[in-house]
């Protein structure tokens, strides 16, 4: 008996080890020093001609942070931390045309935004990235056509939700130097 107690601790030891390595954690995957976060309208580079853009993806990624994370969306004033973003720049790519008016069918969109995630009460920069490229198509022909501004809106959906993962703990460079 005093055998098989023993080969029951050592199996269930193995057992919490191997379980233990899986990368599973009860951890929050989001930073708990951080209470709110500041979201000022992002801007658009220099080549963005495409009006309102930036006040669309500002506002994707203020709901994605109000609805996804723990945090509170709140003025600059009174948040812990910055969550700022410029759209660098929109390539549209037409993937096929209408055999009969040779007018493009189908667009492929990628959207190019860098941002910065900032602590504002130490000025560690939490998160950074440059040319964060999101891609997606969508249909201009009849009956399912769409403009720009309709075909955009699951791109800029799509970027909003990866720029707020990006703000969970274990991504590369989440410990860049403060900003001078």
């Amino acid at each position: 008996m005093n055998g098989t107690r023993r080969t029951l601790w050592m199996a269930a030891g193995l057992l919490a080890t191997v379980a233990g390595g899986c990368g599973y954690t009860t951890e929050s995957l989001w930073p708990e020093n951080v209470d709110s976060v500041a979201v000022p309208a992002w801007q658009r580079g220099r080549d963005i001609y495409r009006r309102g853009v930036e006040m669309r993806i500002t506002e994707a990624v203020v709901k994605h942070i109000e609805t996804k994370t723990p945090y509170k969306v709140l003025e600059r004033g009174d948040a812990d931390t910055e969550l700022s973003g410029t759209v660098e720049r929109i390539v549209q790519t037409v993937m096929s045309y209408n055999p009969d008016t040779g007018r493009p069918r189908e667009i492929e969109m990628t959207v190019y935004a860098s941002f910065t995630w900032k602590d504002l009460r130490t000025g560690r920069i939490l998160l950074r990235r440059q040319n964060y490229p999101v891609s997606g198509t969508y249909i201009t022909h009849e009956p399912f056509g769409r403009d720009f501004f309709q075909g955009s809106e699951g791109i800029i959906d799509d970027l909003a939700r990866r720029v707020v993962e990006q703000m969970q703990h274990g991504w590369p460079d989440r410990d860049a130097p403060a900003e001078e």
